[in-house]
């Protein structure tokens, strides 16, 4: 698999509309990008600042550092105490928040747009200005212990997350992004820098924003706030998993139900055939009450009270995941029932009717996901940081329409064996 390619900007001042008509990108003298999309119809403001630095970027002694960095982020800066932080946007009604996935990290506030300039103020301040205290290190060091300790207690969120480690054995991506407890106690504010200073590098930031403020505002505040940001590159390569072997896992847990993991590595991010395998995923097991494996599993068995296929693709791999939890004694015929439907995937071609009405489908789950402004903020940030634009719906619509039932069938029979599928399961302790 290819290793990431890190996109050079062209000239840092220019600005442009994109062909969708729908954002516009600026690029600071520093390299930050600042997107925006204009909506007239809202009095609230989103905006955030996402960085191409994820828990995949840890080295083995730092597995949770990026985790830890966003807890510390709020902890102070270098003209703020924590709980100035806190109350700077709450006390005018907003909200501060921030999270870290495999790949990225990203700070990110919701205001009423008369303070938009005091979330581009604040979230300047805790992305690049952050002290970390000695003593919020060790208070914080708790609160994500008791995260991690939360986490274990619920073996539908571990599941995925011991999961991950059968599919990228040995790899990054395998880690549990809290990292563990022998990591997370030995982080101090020397860690935490050099993580940073090795990590960030400013072409490789987005500032997202979507409020019914004017463009030219909204750069002139990302300037103000953002533009003394030095100039930083790194030359960080992320290396791809290459290794898969299947590898099945039973454990034992104090729980009631087991619970079942299976799936396999997928197509990574740029991959043509990433959008029509996500359109098999949700038709067998995403959100809708009538996928394949509730209809079969819930609805006609009783077997499960819910049943999910996600798929997650990343720069240079992806991942399939099937979650469910039964009971004991109904964990084989479960599993036989998903092996049929996997089956009757390969095997079967969708119709005319059923394959326009997987369309469909997924295409109004598409539709009403970007309904709201702060999820098309989060992912227009991360659609550029990863593809350099950000794909209208008529465009995605478009390459929906262009996918065929021969084409979903030779992603079935390629991805859908389950002789290669990797399965975790935990079973209630004898």
């Amino acid at each position: 698999m290819k290793r990431n390619n890190v996109r050079k900007r062209g000239n840092p001042k220019a600005s442009s509309l994109s062909t969708a008509e729908e954002y516009q990108i600026h690029t600071l003298a520093n390299g930050i990008r600042i997107a925006h999309k204009q909506v007239p119809y809202t009095q609230i403001a989103h905006c955030g600042i996402m960085l191409d630095i994820g828990s995949r970027d840890e080295q083995p002694h730092q597995q949770g550092l990026a985790h830890f960095w966003e807890h510390m982020a709020f902890k102070g800066t270098e003209k703020r105490s924590s709980y100035h932080v806190i109350n700077r946007l709450e006390n005018v009604g907003g909200e501060l928040n921030a999270y870290t996935t495999k790949e990225k990290i990203c700070f990110h506030a919701s205001v009423l747009d008369d303070h938009f300039e005091k979330a581009m103020d604040l979230l300047a301040d805790i992305t690049f200005h952050s002290v970390f205290p000695d003593k919020q290190i060790e208070r914080e060091r708790n609160v994500i212990l008791e995260e991690m300790s939360m986490y274990v207690d619920s073996p539908e969120d571990a599941i995925q997350d011991d999961f991950d480690q059968l599919i990228f054995p040995e790899h990054a991506l395998g880690a549990n992004i809290l990292g563990t407890a022998e990591t997370v106690n030995s982080f101090g504010r020397e860690q935490l820098y050099e993580f940073i200073n090795h990590n960030i590098d400013t072409e490789r930031i987005v500032v997202s924003s979507v409020s019914r403020l004017p463009f030219s505002k909204v750069i002139r505040i990302a300037e103000k706030y953002l533009g003394a940001v030095p100039h930083r590159t790194t030359s960080r390569e992320r290396i791809a998993p290459l290794i898969y072997t299947p590898v099945r896992q039973e454990r034992e847990r104090p729980i009631q139900q087991a619970q079942v993991a299976m799936g396999q590595p997928a197509y990574a991010l740029l991959d043509e055939r990433r959008l029509p395998f996500f359109m098999l995923v949700n038709l067998l097991g995403g959100p809708g009450m009538n996928s394949r494996f509730n209809l079969s599993l819930r609805e006609k068995y009783g077997f499960v009270y819910s049943i999910e296929a996600n798929y997650t693709p990343y720069l240079d791999s992806g991942f399939m995941g099937i979650f469910f939890g039964t009971e004991k004694k109904q964990l084989n015929k479960s599993i036989s029932l998903i092996n049929k439907e996997l089956k009757r995937i390969r095997e079967v071609p969708l119709t005319t009717l059923q394959l326009h009405q997987t369309k469909v489908q997924l295409m109004g789950q598409l539709a009403m996901s970007e309904e709201s402004n702060m999820s098309f903020m989060l992912m227009m940030a991360k659609s550029i940081l990863d593809t350099g634009k950000v794909d209208s719906l008529p465009e995605i619509f478009g390459e929906i329409e262009q996918i065929s039932a021969a084409q979903l069938q030779e992603i079935a029979m390629e991805l859908f064996n389950e002789q290669n599928f990797s399965y975790l399961t935990f079973l209630p302790e004898e």
